[in-house]
């Protein structure tokens, strides 16, 4: 990483949430509650759909993947910044930034993956149920894991790729309470525009993509609850 970068800049000043000490409290308060009911709530669904043998199914299977998601997203932005809040200079090396907006966009990809397969298989499970077993086979469901696990690794590299060859020799100043690559990419000394495109298009396709694939899902689920209902349009929506 050092060979690759020639960067003047060791670590990233973090400007996000800076406001009153009182406000301050409030917010660690907060954030630490809900974090610690993300952490909670999250790894007893996986604890239960291990445990419970009535659950190992395809549907709480990718359930039980996508909790262990949320666990590691939150938890790779959520803790330094409630241990950020009561400092007044919060700082970030270059290696951790690095690392953290690696890890988001892993997981970030992996999450997209895991929704859209998700949706398959609701989509399976109504559209054809006669043929659900046999289409979302363990090996299926196995698959969808690893197809989601390279897709956010490949997501996360493509961008880190762009990140890590720009020279940052001079602003350091992120206006968050986290590293970005849509903030990081501001700071580099030299013409980002090109950058900054090819980051977006990036991300923007992988969203958009995957709300286009959920969305799609959806029309079919509707669609065919509503002809199997007799034209009970309120039972679709129920269903849906």
């Amino acid at each position: 990483m050092d060979q690759l970068n020639d960067s003047m800049v060791s670590e990233f000043v973090l400007l996000g949430l800076s406001s009153s000490w009182e406000t301050k409290v409030f917010l660690m308060l907060t954030f630490s509650t809900l974090y610690l009911g993300i952490i909670v709530g999250n790894l007893f669904i996986i604890i239960l759909v291990i445990a419970d043998s009535y659950l190992h199914s395809p549907m709480y299977f990718l359930l039980a993947n996508l909790s262990l998601i949320d666990v590691g997203l939150s938890t790779t932005t959520v803790p330094k910044m409630i241990s950020d809040l009561p400092k007044e200079h919060r700082v970030i090396s270059f290696h951790s930034c690095m690392t953290q907006m690696c890890f988001m966009h892993i997981m970030g990809g992996v999450e997209m993956v895991l929704l859209i397969a998700m949706a398959f298989d609701r989509y399976t499970a109504i559209c054809k149920p006669l043929r659900y077993l046999t289409i979302m086979s363990p090996k299926i469901c196995i698959s969808f894991v690893i197809a989601a696990w390279v897709t956010g690794v490949v997501h996360a590299l493509s961008q880190f790729s762009f990140v890590i060859i720009l020279p940052f020799c001079g602003p350091n100043k992120v206006d968050s309470f986290s590293c970005d690559f849509p903030r990081i990419i501001q700071l580099p000394c030299t013409d980002r525009d090109k950058f900054e495109f090819a980051v977006a298009a990036n991300s923007g396709f992988m969203s958009m993509g995957t709300f286009f694939l959920l969305l799609l899902s959806y029309v079919f689920i509707l669609v065919t609850v509503w002809k199997r209902s007799s034209g009970d349009l309120s039972k679709a929506l129920v269903t849906l």
